[in-house]
């Protein structure tokens, strides 16, 4: 007779963990039915991100037109540096054939020394250190021999100053790539975010922000304030006549402008050279902190690290290329950080 043995009863423990993983199981189901979907962001939300991220972009912007006006300014000084060499060099040749032909006649008539055989031979420095051999010269060939030598130590100082701002100009190249992928960088994100809008919520901020911007005919009341100078009012008068022009980062016109590049195209209209970024305008003229002791054509500063920079209107009011997506404009000075104001 077969015998029947009682099956094997799991241990404490395995009855332990299996109980709390089904229990954990259940939660999780529950948890899951009962959880909400997560929330599409709103219109304003989409909008104040976007806004933010167009803010970092002109930050950005300020910091690549700093690294175009550096290289620009490089470019020039190195050309001019290259320039200046290869006239030195002409004018060396120039010495140098000079000093050849007094040789060669010395030479046809028998009485070149040794010491300008040393000269035609060799560095003329090592000649001239040697204080023995000057009383074999004349005059004029010692002369001649110092004018070679202090050409030589120019361009030498010449090629080294041109080898150093190469570095330099190497080095601007590199953050300008850089400062224009974080620029791009921004405004792709932006374009992100607003494409997850539908098509009514964007016409709804296209709506807002054709409302905010004025048409090139449109007038505001900008009051009766004094103009700062004959000057700022001709540039202020310039800036008037790109109202309606777009916004586009690291333009400086005639058709478009970021906010430095507005101010700086409308003061040379006005002939007046001013710095392109405005954190350099920021510090080009005589700073004025009270908001009541601006008048019109003076620059007004906003941010702290100084990255936007527009013209005051008068009546509290501004002339500005804002930001993406918006055209020259003008604006409440009280929509943005007011630091001071400039008057070139």
């Amino acid at each position: 007779m077969a015998s029947h043995r009682r099956p094997k009863q799991p241990s404490r423990t395995r009855v332990t963990v299996l109980t709390t993983a089904a229990a954990a199981a259940v939660a999780l189901s529950a948890n899951a039915a009962n959880a909400a979907p997560s929330e599409k962001p709103s219109k304003d939300e989409v909008k104040s991100k976007v806004d933010k991220l167009y803010e970092e972009a002109e930050q950005a912007t300020e910091k690549l037109n700093g690294a175009k006006e550096k290289q620009e300014k490089l470019q020039k000084e190195i050309s001019t540096i290259q320039d200046n060499v290869a006239r030195g060099q002409e004018e060396l040749n120039d010495l140098r054939d000079s000093m050849g032909l007094a040789a060669a006649a010395q030479y046809r008539t028998g009485s070149i020394d040794s010491s300008l055989q040393l000269f035609l031979s060799s560095n003329p420095d090592d000649y001239l250190d040697k204080a023995s051999t000057a009383d074999q010269l004349s005059a004029q060939q010692v002369d001649a021999l110092k004018k070679i030598q202090e050409k030589q130590r120019e361009l030498a100082q010449q090629r080294s100053e041109a080898s150093e701002k190469l570095k330099d100009l190497s080095s601007t190249r590199t953050e300008l790539a850089k400062k224009k992928k974080e620029v791009q960088g921004k405004l792709g994100e932006a374009q992100k975010l607003l494409n997850t809008l539908t098509a009514t919520e964007k016409a709804a901020i296209a709506a807002e922000e054709n409302r905010a911007s004025r048409s090139a005919s449109e007038r505001v009341d900008l009051g009766s304030t004094a103009p700062a100078s004959g000057r700022a009012l001709a540039a202020f008068q310039a800036a008037q006549g790109k109202i309606g022009s777009p916004y586009v980062y690291g333009a400086s016109g005639p058709s478009s402008f970021d906010c430095s590049g507005l101010t700086s195209w409308a003061f040379a209209q006005a002939g007046v050279g001013i710095p392109r970024t405005s954190q350099a305008q920021a510090n080009y003229g005589t700073k004025i902190y009270s908001q009541s002791d601006l008048k019109v054509g003076d620059l007004v500063i906003f941010y702290g690290d100084q990255h936007h920079v527009g013209f005051y209107a008068g009546n509290d009011q501004v002339l500005h290329a804002p930001r993406t997506g918006t055209v020259v404009r003008y604006e409440s000075i009280g929509n943005m950080p007011f630091q001071f104001g400039v008057r070139i």
